[in-house]
C-alpha cells in the first residue's frame, strides 16, 4: 500500500517535505487538520509497531516527553507500516549543561522500563553472545573475528541490569527548550544494558573513565553489527578493542 496508507488518517491527510529517518525508513512531515505531524513508512511488523505503540504511551505516562502515536479515525495506530505521530518542537543539545539534562532524561527512560519485554524480533546484545541474528543484524556477514571482537566488548557488560534502552540518543534525536527535553526516533529502541544509551558527549552521563570506555567499545561494537556493510561499520568496528 505504501503512502497511500496515509489517507486512513484523513481526506486532508498529505506529505509535506521528507525528514531525516535512517536507512531503515521513509519519513516525511505531513500536515494533517492544519497541523504538522511525523509519518513513517518501513517494514517493521505489526507486533514490532505494537511494543513501540505501548512504550511511547508508557514513557509519556511515566512523564518523559516522546512523539505520540496518532491513531486513524476508526482507531487504528498504525496501517501497512505507516505510523503517524505528534510533531515534537526544539532544538538539539550543543552545550555541556544541556547533554546533562539528557542524561537525566535517559536514567528516567531506565528507571520507568525496568522488567520491559523484549521487542519483537530482537536480539539485545547479551544475546548476541549466544545467537547470530536478530532485526537487521546478522553476525554470519562479518568476518569471524570482528565478531569475536563484538562479542568480547559485549561480553564486559554481562550480568548487569536491563531495561529499554533508546539505542540512538544522538543530538539529531533530542529536541529540547528551557522547560523539557524530548526524545524522538524511537525505531531503534529495544531491551538492553542501559548503559549503552550513557556514551554521551564529554561524557555527560558522568560515567568512570574505566566504565565509560568499557560501554563505548560496546556500544561500537553494536553498531559496526547493525551497519555491517559499509564503512561506517569498518570505522566503528576499529575502534573495538582485540580480545
Amino acid at each position: 500500500m505504501g503512502w497511500d496508507a496515509l489517507r486512513h488518517w484523513g481526506r486532508d491527510a498529505g506529505r509535506v517535505e521528507p525528514l531525516a529517518g535512517g536507512v531503515a525508513n521513509d519519513v516525511w512531515l505531513v500536515r494533517m487538520g492544519g497541523q504538522r505531524a511525523v509519518a513513517r513508512l518501513g517494514r517493521r511488523s505489526d507486533a514490532d509497531l505494537a511494543w513501540e505503540v505501548a512504550l511511547l504511551r508508557h514513557l509519556d505516562g511515566a512523564g518523559l516527553a516522546v512523539p505520540l502515536p496518532i491513531s486513524t479515525p476508526d482507531g487504528r495506530d498504525f496501517v501497512s507500516g505507516l505510523m503517524v505521530m505528534t510533531y515534537v518542537e526544539g532544538d538539539p543539545p550543543e552545550t555541556e549543561a544541556d547533554w546533562h539534562r539528557v542524561a537525566g532524561v535517559l536514567r528516567h527512560l531506565h528507571a520507568a522500563t525496568n522488567g520491559w519485554p523484549q521487542r519483537p524480533g530482537w536480539r539485545s546484545s547479551q544475546d548476541l553472545l549466544h545467537h547470530d541474528t536478530g532485526t537487521r543484524i546478522d553476525l554470519t556477514w562479518m568476518p569471524a573475528e570482528g565478531v569475536a571482537r563484538c562479542r568480547a566488548a559485549w561480553a564486559r557488560l554481562s550480568g548487569r541490569a536491563t531495561c529499554v534502552v533508546h539505542g540512538d540518543p544522538n543530538a539529531r534525536n533530542v529536541r529540547m527548550n528551557a522547560a523539557r527535553v524530548a526524545l524522538i526516533d524511537w525505531d531503534e529502541a529495544r531491551v538492553d544494558v542501559p548503559d549503552l544509551d550513557l556514551v554521551l558527549p564529554l561524557n555527560a552521563a558522568e560515567l568512570p573513565e574505566k566504565d565509560y570506555w568499557t560501554i563505548a567499545q560496546a556500544q561500537a561494537a553494536w553498531e559496526a553489527a547493525v551497519c555491517w556493510g559499509d564503512d561506517y561499520a569498518v570505522r566503528r568496528l576499529g575502534e573495538v578493542g582485540g580480545l
